[in-house]
């Protein structure tokens, strides 16, 4: 897993040092910064994985430079601010951050904090299928993401729906990770596919995983490859392996 790159922005350059310090203490790579044009600089020149946003930055707004942010890509961010009534936490829910601590913090909190949102990206963003590039292999099954198609270990093409498909990439995407359902159910939407809303959203996820595990498993009443995870979801059972098409 690659090491986080972790973007500090607060126009206190103790404050700034201090942070930057301890999440270097912590495993990260930490980019300090005290304006939106060194952010976008930061930007322009390499990965950030997550951005920790002062709302007060001297003659600059957090909130505004978050909401500019959000427009243009999906780094998570963090909102860092002394204001911490609820209506001041909910305007920074508004404008698209992720999360929204308030000052003063403690630092292994923050670091917690830090931690599950980057968690929740990472998991967003593999649950997004991996498009036209490669070959999935798993426990003798092939699925080719470019022309869609699903080959059994005794090499038979398999005929899948759309749904089916569609819940087959995020299962491929997340080997051996408990999926809830509904994580499963904003991935097919994310695919194209929403299921319903509301209580509606297990009952049809639950089909659409028995449907699936009636092609995939030699017996579906004892499923091998998609498993329900207790009090969880569901989970791909297997190694996947990436091969390039």
């Amino acid at each position: 897993m690659a090491i986080p790159r972790i973007l500090i922005v607060d126009d206190d350059k103790e404050v700034r040092q201090m942070m930057t310090q301890f999440f270097q203490q912590n495993g990260a790579i930490a980019l300090p910064a005290a304006t939106e044009s060194e952010v976008r600089a930061h930007l322009e020149n390499g990965r950030v994985d997550l951005i920790l946003l002062d709302v007060m930055l001297g003659d600059e707004n957090g909130l505004e430079i978050c909401s500019r942010l959000r427009d243009e890509q999906d780094i998570p961010i963090i909102m860092v601010s002394a204001l911490s009534a609820d209506h001041q936490r909910m305007e920074g829910y508004l404008v698209g951050a992720d999360d929204y601590v308030a000052k003063p913090f403690n630092p292994e909190l923050l670091l917690v904090r830090v931690k599950a949102v980057l968690a929740r990206a990472r998991r967003s963003s593999s649950l997004i299928h991996r498009r036209h590039t490669k070959v999935f292999q798993f426990a003798g099954w092939t699925y080719d993401a470019k022309r869609e198609e699903v080959i059994s270990p005794n090499q038979v093409q398999v005929a899948l729906s759309r749904r089916e498909t569609a819940l087959l990439q995020v299962l491929i995407a997340n080997p051996h990770i408990p999926l809830t359902r509904e994580e499963i159910a904003s991935a097919l939407d994310v695919t194209g596919e929403a299921p319903q809303t509301g209580d509606a959203v297990g009952r049809s996820i639950d089909v659409l995983i028995g449907r699936l595990r009636s092609k995939i498993e030699t017996n579906p009443k004892d499923p091998k490859l998609l498993k329900t995870e207790r009090g969880v979801g569901y989970v791909l059972a297997t190694d996947v392996e990436a091969v390039m098409s």
